[in-house]
């Protein structure tokens, strides 16, 4: 029997993506970043983000099947970002994803954003071991997860951020510090020729697995403050900052997987990214005889494989598709990786033959398929992360998921 070829679509923040995964092979996959059109406001814009996907969905689409070598027809399932992130933007998305699965008579799949984090590793290194501790940490969000069958059973918070994530407070203290935005990899580049042991930053939270890094900003800012008539040695801050970081996620992290017997963690996101958490991390699994998984780069910023990887493992799993009616949570909870929003009363999607009764409706619903336009489209575009008007699901390296 065919495997099934799952689209799978990604518009949560200002990353445009779109992969093709079937039977837990990524066979191609495109994104497209507005982040350019951001940057002079320092963080993204919500309204340029939702018309940027609008312009990009389709040319990313289309990218994404001829990496892959393949049609439009041979898509068998969609799944797409229902939340969390921007509403504007996540509507973009779960608009698209609606029509291609209409017009093409195939089951359409809510994904949660951050469980797509947690299944890129799978593209990478195969199935998640049962069980598994999994650091998600990008812009908008810092969580710490205990992991068994994704597609199944429930995802257990063992913590989460209380304020800022991490990747919020590298965007955050990059901007104090004159570096550009996205200021995740900024502050990753800064702190390669400045001493990690420069400033005594605080390490928030000890002795539990919430993440608090609004109090470590605020540090960072202070001192920074305290150089205002004087030069401001922004390599040995970045690389202060950049441990303190590194030392409060990987301490917490490795904690967790001892106490739980757990003997894998799992780190993904756009921090995941980053150089020192990535160095930290594994001298501490090492010496915890914990083994160690991240993704690579282009798979650890927000993608559409990611995404078609969830809805592959909901496909195999046997799981139900959304119902017709399937909307957005902006703000949705962790709580399962299927994420279907919707009124009690709806049917789901299932195959069925292409609808033509109403030409004008069929000629929009065609509309949503992939064509050529004029978009930026990358394989994989250079990462970022957010800062300023909104927080950001997730982002680039040393920031942020």
């Amino acid at each position: 029997m065919r495997s099934t070829v799952v689209l799978g679509i990604e518009s949560s923040c200002d990353e445009t993506g779109a992969g093709l995964v079937s039977d837990g092979r990524l066979l191609g996959h495109a994104v497209a970043s507005s982040m350019d059109e951001h940057a002079r406001f320092g963080g993204v814009v919500p309204e340029i983000a939702a018309r940027a996907h609008i312009h990009a969905l389709r040319p990313v689409v289309r990218q994404a099947l001829d990496d892959a070598g393949l049609r439009l027809s041979d898509v068998g399932a969609v799944a797409v970002t229902t939340g969390p992130g921007l509403p504007g933007a996540l509507r973009v998305g779960v608009a698209g994803a609606k029509g291609l699965a209409y017009a093409l008579g195939v089951p359409l799949y809510g994904v949660h954003h951050l469980a797509g984090h947690v299944a890129a590793d799978t593209l990478e290194h195969g199935p998640l071991p049962d069980p598994c501790v999994v650091l998600v940490v990008s812009g908008g969000h810092t969580s710490l997860l205990l992991v068994r069958d994704l597609a199944r059973d429930t995802i257990t918070r063992l913590g989460d951020t209380l304020d800022d994530a991490a990747g919020e407070c590298f965007d955050k203290v990059a901007r104090v510090f004159g570096l550009p935005c996205p200021g995740g990899p900024a502050i990753d580049r800064a702190a390669r020729s400045g001493s990690p042991h420069a400033v005594s930053f605080p390490r928030p939270l000890p002795g539990s697995y919430d993440f608090s890094f609004s109090g470590l900003k605020t540090a960072a800012a202070r001192w920074a403050e305290g150089h205002a008539h004087r030069e401001l040695p922004v390599a040995d801050g970045a690389a202060s900052l950049q441990e303190a970081v590194a030392d409060v996620l990987t301490r917490k992290a490795v904690a967790a997987c001892v106490e739980h017997g757990v003997d894998t963690l799992v780190i993904v996101g756009g921090v995941a990214a980053n150089a020192r958490v990535r160095s930290l991390a594994e001298e501490r699994c090492r010496a915890a005889g914990v083994e160690l998984r991240v993704p690579p780069t282009r798979l650890c910023t927000d993608n559409g494989a990611m995404i078609a990887a969830v809805g592959d493992l909901l496909v195999r799993a046997g799981a139900a598709p959304a119902p017709l009616d399937v909307s957005i949570d902006p703000s949705a909870p962790l709580e399962y990786a299927a994420l279907h929003p919707a009124g009690a009363a709806a049917r789901p999607i299932v195959p069925a033959r292409r609808p033509t009764a109403n030409p004008r409706r069929a000629g929009r619903t065609a509309s949503v398929a992939p064509s050529g336009g004029a978009a930026k489209v990358t394989a994989r575009s250079t990462p970022r992360s957010t800062a300023g008007p909104a927080r950001s699901p997730s982002g680039g390296p040393g920031s942020g998921s």
